[in-house]
This record gives structure tokens, sequence and C-alpha cells, in this order.
């Protein structure tokens, strides 16, 4: 059960009611929610594939700079050349699903923010990297890394656990 609190939090972070909250998967240096880890179906049924939900406003908005900076495309870039990279990506969209599986199964390969092939959605690989840790997703914890480097980030991110 998640706290009343907590979903009243991300409300207001999310400017509306979350759906399908299953727990606070990350809270950032304050204490706020930064992450939600939500059903695989929402209460009405609705597939609702992205285990990992990014909430906290810096957060998102700090993802979607990193976004428009074309970060998203050079990651897919060295995705093709890289392949230790590449099978590291795989390993952590396989360890999405089995764990969104576990929940409840959706019937798909797709897990969220464009693995394993390419990068589409940092939101989602960040979200991934802050519940799960470091060394679960490389390519969320590489955009983790720019944003605790980044002074606006304090107090939302322990610089230590990122860089």
């Amino acid at each position: 059960m998640v706290d009343p609190d907590d979903l009243d939090a991300v409300a207001r972070q999310l400017g509306r009611k979350p759906r399908g909250v299953l727990q606070i998967a990350y809270r950032c240096a304050s204490g706020e929610p930064g992450v939600v880890k939500t059903a695989p179906k929402l209460p009405d049924g609705t597939a609702f594939p992205t285990l990992y939900y990014l909430t906290h406003p810096a957060l998102t908005a700090a993802a979607s700079r990193l976004e428009s900076s074309g970060m998203m495309r050079e990651m897919t870039q060295r995705l093709r050349c890289d392949p230790d990279l590449a099978a590291a990506y795989r390993r952590a969209h396989e360890l999405y699903l089995a764990e969104r599986d576990a929940i409840e199964p959706l019937g798909t390969e797709f897990s969220a923010g464009g693995m394993p092939n390419r990068v589409k959605c940092l939101h989602a690989l960040i979200a991934h990297s802050l519940a799960k840790g470091r060394g679960t997703n490389p390519l969320g914890d590489e955009a983790l890394a720019v944003l605790a480097a980044d002074p606006s980030m304090a107090g939302i991110l322990a610089p230590r656990e990122w860089m």
C-alpha cells in the first residue's frame, strides 16, 4: 500500500491523479518521490508497460533537456557500434521485462525507453536507473551522470551516486 501522502505528492508533481502506483521506487535527496513503480495494467485494465515512471518535475525537465540535446540519437548510434554496450542494454531490457512480468505478464516484448535496440525516452531510462540503482541500465546511468554534474540537481540527486 502506498502512503496517501506520497500519492498526493505525486499528484502535485504530475498535475493529475497518479494511476496504478505500486510503490515509490526512488526518493530524491530531499525525500520527495522521484520515481514511481506502476502496475503493468492500470485500474481500468489498460496495458501500461512502463514499470518505472519519472515524476519529479526537476528530473523530468532535466531529462527533456537531455533529449533535446541530441543525446538519444548519439546513444542509439553507439548501440549499433558497441557490442558490449548493446549487450548491457539488452540485459537491462530483459531484467525490466522479467520484473514487470512477475507482477503481471502483458504478453509483449516491449519494455520502455526504446530498449533493447534504440533510445527513444531518457525519462524511462533514468527512472529505471534511479529505481534499480547503478549498473542496471547503462544508458540511464550515463544520463544520470550528466545530470548529477549539474548544480541545479543538488538536493534532488546525490552526485556521488552517479558520477
